[in-house]
């Protein structure tokens, strides 16, 4: 079930690098919401605290908070892998597990959660790769390598992957930077279908996808290079677009700088 993301006063650190300050946001459940800005404004990190993968790199902390619906996931009795299996993430390269068939990669998940009945693996496998418009194409070869098929194939079975284990937010981390056109409009079709099952957050550089696949759009910058990203501006995605409330925005999407 999708959920509502509420951030306030976050920041992030590497050591004693700051990273982010000091933001604060609301993201919408059953939408898609998608982070722009140039490189090093920290959209990727804002998006790995969103489910403590931050916490993953070394002297990686935060300072604020992260509520998902009512529950606080930087709370002290809440665990960090617990949070992972309800905010799945889908990294910028597609990485199957290179030694599991099509369909243990599916099941990854599901098995380190739980037991289930062969008959119930098998059924959500086969609903997570249709969510992931999948189905079609790998049915007959379930037992072939992960890491046989394409890159866009591959990318779509990380996405049916994560949403075996029914998340309640999805992450995506610029998903189509290393896929050929046709891929990546293929996962753009996907965003649109699965963003009524899920909250959707997308890291992108690509201004143009941005606007087609997201319903609300942040945009990051940094006053310099070494100081933290800051959030400059979220609106609806026509608006930003269209008439930006910030100058710094319009700059940005109109290519002044980059």
């Amino acid at each position: 079930m999708a959920k509502r993301i509420d951030v306030s006063g976050l920041s992030a650190f590497y050591g004693a690098h700051k990273a982010i300050d000091d933001i604060s946001m609301t993201v919408e459940p059953r939408s898609v919401t998608a982070f722009i800005g140039p490189s090093g404004c920290g959209k990727s990190t804002f998006l790995r605290t969103l489910n403590r993968m931050h916490e993953v790199t070394p002297g990686g902390r935060v300072e604020g908070k992260v509520m998902l619906d009512d529950e606080n996931l930087y709370g002290s009795n809440v665990d960090p892998v617990a949070v992972r299996r309800t905010v799945g993430m889908v990294f910028q390269r597609p990485n199957p597990f290179p030694t599991m068939s099509i369909f243990d990669n599916v099941a990854a998940g599901l098995r380190l959660n739980g037991k289930y009945k062969k008959s119930a693996l098998n059924d959500i496998v086969e609903k997570s790769l249709k969510g992931a418009n999948l189905w079609n194409e790998v049915k007959d070869r379930l037992n072939k390598p992960g890491s046989g098929l394409s890159g866009g194939q591959q990318q779509r079975l990380c996405i049916a992957r994560a949403i075996a284990v029914e998340p309640d937010v999805l992450l995506m981390d610029e998903p189509c930077s290393a896929l050929d056109p046709i891929s990546t409009l293929a996962i753009e079709d996907l965003i649109g279908e699965l963003k009524e099952r899920f909250t959707i957050v997308i890291v992108t550089h690509n201004m143009q996808q941005a606007a087609r696949v997201s319903d609300r759009t942040a945009f990051f910058n940094l006053a310099a290079v070494g100081q933290p990203g800051k959030l400059i501006e979220l609106d609806d995605t026509e608006r930003i677009f269209s008439n930006p409330s910030v100058q710094a925005t319009e700059d940005y999407i109109s290519g002044r700088f980059g």
